[in-house]
């Protein structure tokens, strides 16, 4: 036997090292496609808690909304009147028209006193004769 063993040891050292740099390639992907699925199944979750925050919003405003309306019903002097109420992120607006102050205030009160009403504005004006 001859002494080219010695060369074959060199070149059987490239190889193995070339495998190794390549399966450190491929492990680099494979963390970087993970990282990158990882990144989106996050967006999406977030995308995900957004819309039921904000139907969860729109079905609580119509709630207030409705909660609003059934106070001033039961009311005997806003009862008969045409009070639109309108609800937006908690936050309630009365349009309409009051027989007169004190009733003015009593909705006010009412829709204040409704579970969830951030804050009322009260536009109702007093209806005049």
């Amino acid at each position: 036997m001859s002494h080219k063993p010695s060369l074959m040891i060199p070149a059987l050292s490239a190889v193995v090292a070339a495998l190794a740099l390549l399966g450190c390639q491929k492990t680099d992907e494979t963390q970087a496609t993970g990282d990158k699925v990882a990144q989106k199944m996050e967006q999406a979750k977030e995308a995900t808690q957004k819309a039921a925050d904000a139907t969860a919003s729109k079905m609580s405003d119509a709630t207030i909304t409705a909660e609003v309306n059934t106070a001033l019903a039961k009311d005997p002097n806003l009862s008969a009147l045409k009070i639109d109420v309108d609800t937006a992120k908690a936050r309630v607006v009365l349009h309409g028209k009051a027989p007169d102050p004190a009733a003015r205030d009593r909705a006010t009160q009412l829709a204040q006193n409704v579970k969830g009403v951030v804050s009322v504005d009260n536009q109702l004006v007093i209806a005049k004769g």
